[in-house]
């Protein structure tokens, strides 16, 4: 485990193997173990020939807990990613991100296009372009005091996530309610680098991965049969969909 400054802001890295890089961006209330390691992509991904780069979030992991919303937002927390690279001396790399590192790898692929050779949208279809619905119920579950104190059947399924994570819960309600930022269609539209969109098949949170590849010029889509949000993330279907995609692309 390394760590860098981003802005002032501790930031938690890991940095393996050999070849070309890829930056992994995990998702909201997860870490890089979780999303990554646990998942076996880090070991999968270096077998492959790749120098595997990985971090915790602001406010998740071994980062720097915040507690104000004026820390977080993708565009923001995109500008994590960038510094990471530059920290590494790191011109250009693959990008994978997963779920709220999806929407992270976007905006940092839309302000700095430069530095992606490729990226993969994991867990985040169309409803990557759509507005996040029902954010107060899920900050407000996880700041409650005990998860028994949670109605809100989706809500409950965060809090629930976030305590098998080890999450900080208020540095995460802040995170989440700093979520409001809908990337509109004709951005999508103007994308020149090469993109997979990787989805499960019953994810309802990530939506139609074949409907956001075909906004995307030239983009792939990779539907994970009989996945859904949670599930799709560490499923060989999705590997191999990667690894193959990274072989082919420019």
């Amino acid at each position: 485990m390394h760590h860098f400054s981003s802005d002032g802001i501790d930031i938690a890295y890991i940095d393996e193997g050999e070849g070309d890089p890829i930056l992994l961006i995990h998702g909201f209330a997860s870490n890089m173990t979780v999303n990554w390691i646990d998942t076996g992509w880090v070991r999968t991904l270096k077998r492959a020939g790749c120098r595997v780069i990985a971090y915790d979030n602001r406010g998740h992991g071994m980062s720097e807990k915040l507690y104000d919303e004026k820390y977080y937002g993708a565009p923001l927390m995109a500008e994590d990613a960038r510094r990471l690279l530059e920290h590494l001396d790191i011109p250009r790399a693959d990008i994978m991100g997963y779920s709220m590192g999806a929407r992270i790898t976007a905006f940092l692929l839309m302000n700095h296009p430069h530095m992606v050779r490729s990226a993969i949208f994991g867990g985040y279809g169309i409803n990557m372009a759509r507005a996040i619905a029902g954010r107060h119920p899920i900050a407000k579950a996880l700041e409650q005091g005990s998860i028994d104190d949670v109605v809100n059947r989706t809500a409950r399924t965060f809090r629930q996530f976030a305590e098998s994570t080890g999450s900080d819960l208020k540095a995460l309600a802040y995170c989440y309610r700093a979520a409001s930022e809908v990337i509109a269609i004709e951005d999508f539209k103007t994308i020149e680098t090469p993109i997979l969109v990787a989805v499960g098949s019953e994810d309802v949170i990530g939506g139609s991965a074949t409907q956001l590849a075909e906004i995307i010029p030239g983009a792939e889509a990779l539907e994970i049969e009989g996945r859904d949000h949670m599930k799709a993330v560490g499923d060989p279907v999705y590997k191999a969909g990667v690894l193959d995609f990274l072989k082919r692309r420019p």
